[in-house]
This record gives structure tokens, C-alpha cells and sequence, in this order.
């Protein structure tokens, strides 16, 4: 149909290309968004349950280990490899170590997120990540005796 100015449109092929061109963009924010909440809750979580696990064990290295395992499943959870994971135990050593009645245990995580849709191409994946950190302090219970 001709308008009186002699233009002829088609709006549903503007609105596909305008759409396209504003959506594509908004769709991956949205997902780039949700791979970082995603993992900010993760390594939230896992420095949480390692900190918990941690000052109820009964000795050092059954605490590092309880640590350790608590960051895999924590991670593993939301679909993060715990093989890229760091962590860090960090207390006020007394005299006897990190598990003293009434001292403290920081546990420290730190992993990096991929953003969403990109290729392994150049190593593309390591370079376009952000890095996410959490810590979690708790106090071994004034109760707490070696096991």
C-alpha cells in the first residue's frame, strides 16, 4: 500500500532487525549475569561450609581436609570446576595451631568465572573471566577439645 507521500514500509521486518540488534545484547547480558551470580553464590557458600567444617574437626589435618572437600561440593553444586579453585586458611595461631578454644578461622576462596558463549579459540576463555573471592570467619567453639 502506497502512502501519500510515496514511502512503503514494512514494519514487521523493521521490528525483526530492530529487534535483533537490541536483544542479542540484552540476552547476554542477562546470561553473563547469571553465570556471575551464579558463581559469586558458589564461592559465597563454599567459603561458608569450609569455615563451618573446618573449626569442628578434631585435628589440623582433618580440618584442611574437611575444608577442601566442603569447596569441592560447594562448587560442584553450581557447576564450577573445583579444580580452578584456590583456597586460603588463615587464623590467629596460638600456640597449639589454628584450632585453639575461642580463636578465630578465615577461610578465603577464590575462583574465575568464564563469561557465557565463548569459543576456546587463542585461549579466549582464561582471558575473558572475572575473578570472584569470598571469606567466612568463625570462632572454634570455647568447648572444642582434640579429638
Amino acid at each position: 500500500m502506497w502512502s501519500a507521500n510515496g514511502e512503503q514500509g514494512s514494519a514487521s521486518l523493521e521490528f525483526i532487525t530492530a529487534g535483533l540488534i537490541l536483544l542479542a545484547p540484552l540476552v547476554y547480558l542477562v546470561l553473563a549475569m547469571a553465570a556471575l551470580q551464579g558463581g559469586a553464590l558458589a564461592v559465597e557458600g563454599a567459603a561458608r561450609q569450609a569455615a563451618r567444617v573446618y573449626v569442628q574437626a578434631p585435628d589440623e589435618a582433618a580440618a584442611n581436609a574437611r575444608a577442601e572437600r566442603a569447596v569441592q561440593f560447594g562448587l560442584t553444586d553450581y557447576g564450577i570446576d573445583p579444580a580452578g579453585a584456590e583456597v586460603n586458611v588463615a587464623c590467629e595461631a596460638g600456640v597449639n595451631g589454628c584450632l585453639t578454644r575461642q580463636s578465630t578461622v578465615t577461610v578465603t576462596v577464590r575462583i574465575r568465572v568464564a563469561l557465557p558463549l565463548l569459543p576456546d579459540l587463542l585461549s579466549l576463555r582464561d582471558s575473558a573471566s572475572v575473578p570472584l573471592e569470598a571469606q567466612a570467619t568463625q570462632t572454634v567453639s570455647r568447648f572444642w577439645r582434640a579429638g
